[in-house]
């Protein structure tokens, strides 16, 4: 499938104090660029020959969320068994942990329906990504 027929979102708990808004963004936003290397675009060089890393070719729509809203969009996506979806999760389990090993522990103990999303990030099908968030509004 191409970039063209894909589309990325994050859904954040709106309820969040602004910082954690902003901390809960970057981490979603680092690990689908890990991911999804195809939506980064290349570095430029600009008319003073000063270098630009390159940034996300296509947007990313930050939507309002809260962690009920969480809950079910990622339900909605096990019942329609959308598996070639990416789905990147933010906890405040996560959150919480200074040591990634910590944070690995923690997770093995905690059912998915006891975690308390902060934010998704989202990236497949425009169809289905449409289909879970064309209703929700952006996060201003």
């Amino acid at each position: 499938m191409s970039i063209e027929e894909n589309k990325c979102v994050m859904i954040i708990d709106s309820t969040l104090p602004l910082g954690l808004i902003a901390n809960t963004s970057a981490i979603l936003g680092i690990t689908l660029g890990h991911k999804l290397n195809s939506i980064i675009g290349e570095d430029l060089i600009d008319a003073s020959q000063t270098k630009h890393l390159g940034i996300t070719n296509i947007p990313i729509p930050i939507l309002n969320g809260s962690t009920t809203t969480i809950h079910e969009v990622l339900e909605k996506i096990k019942n329609n068994n959308w598996n070639d979806l990416v789905i990147v999760d933010f906890s405040n389990t996560a959150q919480t942990c200074k040591d990634y090993q910590i944070y690995k522990e923690k997770v093995k103990s905690i059912p998915s329906a006891m975690f308390q999303y902060l934010g998704i990030g989202l990236y497949g099908s425009s169809r289905k990504i449409n289909k879970l968030t064309g209703n929700m509004p952006l996060l201003r």
